[in-house]
């Protein structure tokens, strides 16, 4: 019964993530986009108006007023796009906020 549920708990987790990336590039409404492992050049890459909210060693917060942001993001070479926006998705260890101005 353990080895079964050990063996469950991975495919449910991806299922998870599949259907979060799913939805947000379906058009789902979320405050903010997280991109988990950026690629080296996606900042470099993102539309004027992307702005940066958050950023950690292995992910950005991107938001913007623009409806069609998750498409954006990926044409600037994200490989995944999830919904974000509340603060308690993600552990404060790995949060750093970006300064305003």
């Amino acid at each position: 019964m353990i080895r079964r549920l050990l063996l469950a708990l991975p495919i449910l987790f991806l299922g998870w993530i599949a259907t979060l990336a799913l939805v947000m590039r379906l058009g789902g409404e979320a405050p903010a986009a997280f991109v988990p492992f950026p690629p080296q050049g996606l900042l470099s890459a993102l539309p004027g108006d992307v702005a940066v909210t958050g950023r950690s060693p292995v992910s950005l917060t991107l938001r913007s007023e623009a409806p069609d942001l998750t498409a954006r993001l990926y044409a600037a070479g994200a490989w995944l796009v999830l919904p974000a926006g509340l603060e308690a998705c993600i552990p404060g260890f790995l949060r750093q906020p970006v300064p305003q101005g």
